[in-house]
This record gives structure tokens, C-alpha cells and sequence, in this order.
């Protein structure tokens, strides 16, 4: 397309994948960005759920954009997986485990997120809430094994199959069809929002 691309990630395996496919790819925290006014455009995919300050977040994409720039991204949003956070959050109160203090998500409601936008002076182009629900190769074993994995460290290593079986079994009746496949009720937040060019 033409576009000078700069990608980043906390990750450093990810990073690492990314430039070896040629691509300017660099381990940078998505809440310290240090660009100031170098980019057109930022987008965002499945990021900034992980990300809590998100006013910091939006400060440091604001002054990564040049006026005028464009601020356009997905991420999970209120409601997202509230199947799979209420069955977590039984799970281990019933070992005496407080939910919210291991829980990495964030997932704001439409009004939430675009006050924070406006709040940093974007104007909201669009935003709103989406339901996907996801459908997943295999049983939800695995996907909590990839996601929830803070939800899992306060839980003995020796117990933590039975945990998220018991996750399983709370999320089955819900997400689970009669043929056994199972379906991830994902909400996603879309947004577009716009740094105003300077006038003079």
C-alpha cells in the first residue's frame, strides 16, 4: 500500500517473528510510548484490553500522531467474555481468591472509552460495541490456557486441572453446543477517532 510501517509489542518472541518477515518491528510497552508526532495513523487489534491505563495509552498515541493523524482499533468491550470472567470468578472465590485482583482485562463500555478519547481531545469518528461470538477449534481447556493465565497463577500448580475443568463445566451450558463445540462470547469495541489539525 505504500505505507511505512512501525510495529510494536511487549513481547519479545512475537517482535522477533515479525522481523524476520523484513518488517520495522520493536519491543516497546504500549503504555510508554516514546514517538512524538512522527505518524499519520495508529492501529490497534486485540491490544488494548490488556493495556488498564488507558488514559496513558491515549496520551502516547496522541502524541505519536501527527495533527490530523487517525487513531483507529478493536479490542474487547464491555460484556466480552463475561461467560468465561463470571465462571473464573466462581472458580476461585470458592478457593478464597479474589477475582478482580488478577484480572488483566479491560473492557470499556462505548461511553467509558469515548470519553477518554474526547477527554484527550480525539474527535470520535465512530465507536461502538460489536458482538462476535468466536467459535474455537477445540474445547475452551485450551483457550483459557492461553488467556487466562492470570486468573491460573494464584492456583497451586498440582490443582489447576481440576480448576479449569471446573471453569469448563461452569462455561458449558452456555458456550457449548450439543455436538460439543464450543463458541467464546466475544464483544468487541471498534472505534475510529481523529487528532484535530493544527489551525492556524
Amino acid at each position: 500500500m505504500g505505507c511505512q510501517v512501525v510495529g510494536v509489542d511487549a513481547s519479545h518472541a512475537m517482535v522477533a517473528a515479525a522481523q524476520a518477515l523484513g518488517l520495522d518491528a520493536r519491543v516497546m510497552d504500549g503504555q510508554s510510548l516514546p514517538f512524538a508526532q512522527e505518524f499519520d495513523a495508529v492501529f490497534s487489534n486485540a491490544v488494548l484490553h490488556w493495556m488498564p491505563q488507558a488514559g496513558i495509552v491515549i496520551a502516547g498515541v496522541w502524541r505519536s500522531l501527527k495533527p490530523g493523524g487517525r487513531f483507529v482499533g478493536e479490542c474487547g468491550g464491555s460484556g466480552n467474555t463475561a461467560t468465561v470472567v463470571h465462571a473464573l470468578a466462581r472458580a476461585l472465590h470458592r478457593r478464597g481468591i479474589n477475582a478482580d485482583a488478577v484480572n488483566p482485562w479491560y473492557f470499556p463500555t462505548v461511553e467509558e472509552y469515548r470519553h477518554k478519547l474526547e477527554a484527550q481531545g480525539f474527535v470520535v469518528n465512530t465507536i461502538a460495541l460489536i458482538p462476535r461470538p468466536t467459535p474455537l477449534p477445540g474445547d475452551i481447556v485450551g483457550w483459557l490456557e492461553t488467556f487466562a493465565q492470570s486468573f491460573m497463577a494464584p492456583v497451586p500448580m498440582a490443582e489447576r486441572a481440576a480448576f479449569l475443568a471446573e471453569v469448563a463445566e461452569l462455561c458449558r451450558s452456555t458456550l457449548c453446543d450439543a455436538s460439543g463445540h464450543w463458541t467464546v462470547d466475544y464483544v468487541r469495541l471498534r472505534f475510529a477517532a481523529t487528532r484535530p489539525a493544527v489551525t492556524t
